[in-house]
C-alpha cells in the first residue's frame, strides 16, 4: 500500500525473481509497490526491472507510475502524501460541510473528502485501504466465531469439543480485536454523533455493537452477577460475541463495497481527464518538431498531430484536412470533417490526416478542463428531493432508538424465560437493522452517476437541482437561428425571365460585396462557388432594414425587399407571386432591379438542421411543449414551423424581448427551459427554471445555464431531459428501497414477528440486512452509467 516503507516492499517481492526464473512458475502473491494491491506474477502481468530487482503490477498504469518515479514507491515516506496547500474537505453527502483539514462530517460522521477535480494520477482512497484492510480482520476473527457458535446447528461439534466455558473465552479473545481495535472508526464517529448531537447511523451501530460487546464482556468475567431472567435452561448466561464480530464485519463489507462505488461515479471524469496527452509535438520557428509536456504548451504555439493522436488543446486548424472523433465531448458518433481555419478541442481524437494547429486555449481555459470542472462541482451538489431524505433523517434515529428502549422495556416485562436476553437481542437488532446509511446515499449516489454518465454525452450539469428542476420542466423555448438551424444563411434559388440566372447573381454579389450582413455573405458565397467574377460597386449606399444600392459597369443597381423596390419607385407586380411562394417556404426573397427594372429574384434560407425534426418529435414524445422564438417575420417563421411541427411561434423577437417571453409563460404556471448561446440571452436563461446553453456559447450564457450542451441542437436537449428523467426515477426507487426496507425492518427486529414463527431476529442478520439495503441503493444508481441518452 502506499503507506508501506520501502524496505518491507522490495523484501516482500525482490526474492523470488532475482534469478531471472520464469515468474509465472511461482504460484504466491507478492505486492504491487504502487497501488498495494496483491499480483500473482505471470506473463499477463506487467513488470519492471529496478536496481537489481524485479516489480511486478496489477495494470499499466500502476507499472507507469513506478517507471517514472520509482524513488517515490520504494522510499520512505509519510502513509499519505501531503495535499496542496488550501485544499478544502468536504462530506461527499452533505456538500455544504467544508472544512480546511480532514476529519469526519459532523451531519454523518463520512469522512471527508478534498474538494476539487481528482487528479489522474490520485492515489487509492485511505479510507478505502484502511476499511479493507479493517474488514479483512473483522471477517477473519468473525468466520471461525460463527462456526462456535452456529456449529452445533448444522452438527458442528466444536463447541461440545472446548466446552461451555472454554468457548466463551475464546469467543472474547477473537471478538475483542475486532470491537476494540477495527470498529474503531465507527465508535469514533459514534462519540461525534453524540457530541455534535447529530445522530446518525453510526449512533446507532455504536449503542447496538457496544450494548452486544459491553454485556457478553461482563457476563463472561462475571456470570454470578445475573438473574435467572438472564440465564437459559442449561443455567449459563448466554453471550453475543459474534454478533457484535459479525456486524462490524458485514458494516465493513458495505463500507467498503460503498467507496469502491463512489471511486466508479468519478469515473466518468477520470475518463474525460485521460482524453487529454501528457505531451505535445510543438513546432519552432524554424520548422523544427519537439516533444514537450502539455503543461509546457502555450497560446499561439504550432503543434503537429498525427493520425490516431489524440488533439492536446483547443485551438484552430492551421494545416491540413482530417476527420475528428469528437464523442467523448459531444456524445455524437460520427467523426467530423475538419479542415484549414475549423476550431478543434483538446481531448478530441484525429483520425486519419496530419494536421497543423495554432493552440488558443490551454491549462485551465480548454473545453476539457472545463467540462470536468463543471462535473466535479455538479457532484457535490445537492438536489431539493434530497431534502425530504434529510427531514427523514433529523427524527429517523432518535425514534428508532426510542423503538429500541420500547422493544427492550416490553420484552424485559412480559416476554418469555429469559426475557432479558429476547430484551437485548430484539434492543440491539432494532439499532441495527434501522442504519439509515441507505437512505443517505440515495441521492447523492444517483447524482454523482449521473452527472459523469452527462458528460459523457456532452451534457454538462451545472447543479443537480438544474436536473431536477429539468425533469419536471413542459414548456421549452428555443431560437431558431443556430438551434433549429444550422445559423448560417446560403443562396437557394435564383429566378430570372429575360436575364440569365448567373448574371443577375454576378450584378447581386458584385454590389452586396460591400455589405456586412449575413444574407450578403450568402450570395457572395455562391457566386465564387460558381465561379462567377466579380466586378467592382461604386455609390454603393444601405438603407437599414431595406436593402443596398450602387453602380455596376454604368448600370443602376438595387437589391433588398419589397419596401426597398417601393422606396425607389420601382414597380415589382412581375415578381410578387413568386416572392410570396419563396416567403411561405421559410425563404428570405430579395428583388434585385437594374436600371429601374426588376429583373430577377433571389432566396436566402438558414437550412434547417438534418437531426432538428426528428429531435422535436422525440421532445414531444418526452412531454415538452415547443416554443419556438425569432427575429424572422410571422410568415417566414410559421413556414419553418409548419415543417418541424413546432407547437407554438413567436415572431420579430427582438433579443431584449426573449426575458419577458420567458416570463409570460412563468406567469401562466409553466415550467419553463429556455435554450441560448449568446450573451443577450443570460438574462432569459436566468428567469427560466432552467437555463440552457448551447454550443459553447458566450461565457456570461454558460454561467447563467443549468445546463450547458457541448454540441449546440435539439439532440442535446433530447438527452438531457432523458438523463434528468431517469436520475430523477431513480433516486424515487433508491428513496422508496430505503423507507419501505426501514419500515419493514425495524418492527420485525423489535419481535412483532415472535407470536407466529417463535423466533427473534439475529443481529447478525439484521446487519446482513441492512448492508444489503445500501448495496441495492449502490447497485440501482450505477445503473444510470448505462443509460442509453
Amino acid at each position: 500500500m502506499n503507506g508501506q516503507k520501502g524496505d518491507s516492499t522490495e523484501k516482500s517481492i525482490d526474492s523470488p525473481h532475482d534469478d531471472g526464473r520464469d515468474p509465472g512458475t511461482h504460484a504466491h502473491s507478492v505486492i504491487d509497490p504502487v497501488c498495494g494491491m496483491k499480483v500473482t506474477p505471470g506473463e499477463d502481468k506487467p513488470s519492471h526491472d529496478h536496481a537489481g530487482h524485479r516489480y511486478f503490477f496489477c495494470s499499466q498504469r500502476c507499472h507507469d507510475k513506478f517507471v517514472e518515479t520509482p524513488e517515490k514507491y520504494l522510499g520512505d515516506r509519510p502513509e499519505t502524501e501531503a495535499m496542496p496547500s488550501g485544499t478544502e474537505y468536504t462530506c461527499p453527502m452533505h456538500p455544504e460541510i467544508i472544512r480546511d483539514e480532514p476529519g469526519s462530517c459532523p451531519i454523518c460522521g463520512m469522512a471527508l473528502e478534498p474538494m476539487g477535480v481528482p487528479s489522474v494520477d490520485e492515489d487509492p482512497n485511505p479510507e478505502l485501504v484502511d476499511f479493507t484492510r479493517r474488514f479483512w480482520v473483522s471477517a477473519a476473527c468473525a468466520l471461525p466465531l460463527l462456526v462456535l457458535t452456529m456449529g452445533p446447528m448444522v452438527g458442528i461439534p466444536f463447541r461440545a469439543w472446548l466446552g461451555e466455558s472454554a468457548s466463551v473465552w475464546v469467543e472474547l479473545f477473537l471478538a475483542t480485536p475486532v470491537v476494540l481495535w477495527a470498529a474503531v472508526p465507527f465508535f469514533e464517529r459514534a462519540y461525534h454523533s453524540f457530541l455534535n448531537r447529530s445522530p446518525n447511523m453510526w449512533t446507532l451501530i455504536g449503542l447496538g455493537v457496544g450494548a452486544a460487546y459491553g454485556y457478553s464482556v461482563v457476563a463472561t468475567l462475571f456470570p454470578s452477577a445475573f438473574p435467572a431472567s438472564f440465564r437459559m435452561e442449561s443455567g449459563h448466561v448466554p453471550v453475543y460475541f459474534e454478533a457484535a464480530a459479525v456486524i462490524i464485519a458485514l458494516v465493513f463489507l458495505g463500507q467498503v463495497m460503498e467507496l469502491r462505488a463512489r471511486e466508479r461515479t468519478g469515473s466518468a471524469i477520470r475518463a474525460l481527464l485521460d482524453l487529454a496527452p501528457k505531451t505535445a509535438r510543438r513546432i519552432d520557428a524554424q520548422g523544427n518538431e519537439e516533444e514537450v509536456p502539455l503543461d509546457e504548451v502555450k497560446s499561439g504555439d504550432r503543434l503537429r498531430i498525427r493520425p490516431g493522436e489524440s488533439i492536446p488543446v483547443d485551438g484552430s486548424i492551421a494545416e491540413g484536412r482530417s476527420s475528428v472523433d469528437e464523442s467523448m465531448i459531444t456524445g455524437e458518433s460520427v467523426p467530423v470533417e475538419k479542415e484549414t481555419g475549423d476550431g478543434v478541442t483538446g481531448g478530441t481524437l484525429n483520425k486519419n490526416g496530419s494536421l497543423i494547429m495554432v493552440a488558443e486555449r490551454v491549462g485551465a481555459d480548454t473545453m476539457l478542463s472545463r467540462i470536468v470542472d463543471m462535473v466535479a462541482k455538479a457532484q457535490r451538489s445537492r438536489a431539493p428531493i434530497q431534502g425530504l431524505a434529510d427531514r427523514v433523517a433529523a427524527w429517523f434515529v432518535p425514534a428508532v432508538v426510542l423503538v429500541a428502549v420500547f422493544a427492550f422495556v416490553i420484552w424485559a416485562i412480559f416476554g418469555p424465560s429469559p426475557s432479558m436476553i429476547f430484551a437485548i437481542v430484539s434492543a440491539v437488532s432494532v439499532l441495527i437493522i434501522a442504519c439509515p446509511c441507505a437512505l443517505g446515499l440515495a441521492t447523492p449516489m444517483s447524482i454523482m452517476t449521473a452527472t459523469g454518465r452527462g458528460a459523457q454525452a456532452g451534457v454538462l450539469i451545472k447543479d443537480a437541482e438544474a436536473l431536477e428542476r429539468f425533469a419536471h420542466v413542459d414548456t421549452l423555448i428555443v431560437d431558431k437561428t443556430g438551434t433549429l438551424t444550422e445559423g448560417k444563411p446560403k443562396l437557394t434559388d435564383v429566378i430570372a425571365d429575360d436575364w440569365d440566372e448567373m448574371d443577375v447573381l454576378r450584378l447581386a454579389a458584385s454590389l452586396e460585396r460591400g455589405s456586412e450582413h449575413p444574407l450578403a455573405d450568402a450570395i457572395v458565397e455562391a457566386a465564387r462557388e460558381r465561379d462567377l467574377e466579380l466586378s467592382s460597386a461604386s455609390e454603393f449606399e444601405a438603407v437599414t432594414g431595406k436593402g443596398v444600392t450602387g453602380e455596376i459597369a454604368g448600370k443602376s443597381v438595387a437589391l433588398g425587399n419589397r419596401a426597398m423596390m417601393d422606396h425607389l419607385g420601382i414597380n415589382t407586380d412581375r415578381f410578387s407571386e413568386r416572392a410570396k411562394d419563396l416567403s411561405g417556404e421559410g425563404k428570405t426573397a430579395m428583388f434585385v432591379a437594374a436600371d429601374g427594372q426588376v429583373i430577377g429574384l433571389l432566396a436566402v434560407a438558414d437550412p434547417i438542421k438534418k437531426t432538428t425534426a426528428d429531435a422535436i418529435r422525440a421532445l414531444h414524445d418526452l412531454g415538452l411543449t415547443i416554443i419556438m422564438a425569432t427575429g424572422d417575420n410571422e410568415r417566414t417563421a410559421r413556414a419553418v414551423a409548419g415543417k418541424l411541427g413546432i407547437d407554438d411561434v413567436r415572431a420579430e423577437v427582438l433579443p431584449e424581448d426573449k426575458q419577458a417571453l420567458v416570463e409570460e409563460f412563468l406567469t401562466k404556471g409553466k415550467s419553463v427551459a429556455m435554450a441560448g448561446d449568446g450573451v443577450n440571452d443570460a438574462p432569459a436563461l436566468a428567469s427560466a427554471h432552467v437555463g440552457i446553453a448551447m454550443g459553447t456559447g458566450a461565457d456570461v450564457a454558460v454561467e447563467s445555464a443549468g445546463l450547458t450542451l457541448v454540441k449546440g441542437d435539439l439532440n442535446g436537449i433530447v438527452r438531457a431531459r432523458k438523463l434528468a428523467t431517469a436520475t430523477i426515477r431513480n433516486i424515487k426507487q433508491n428513496l422508496f428501497f430505503a423507507f419501505v426496507y426501514n419500515a419493514l425492518g425495524v418492527p420485525i427486529a423489535a419481535g412483532v414477528l415472535y407470536p407466529v414463527f417463535g423466533t427473534l431476529l439475529s443481529p447478525m442478520i439484521a446487519a446482513a440486512a441492512m448492508s444489503l439495503s445500501s448495496v441495492s441503493v449502490i447497485s440501482n444508481s450505477l445503473r444510470l452509467r448505462n443509460i442509453r441518452l
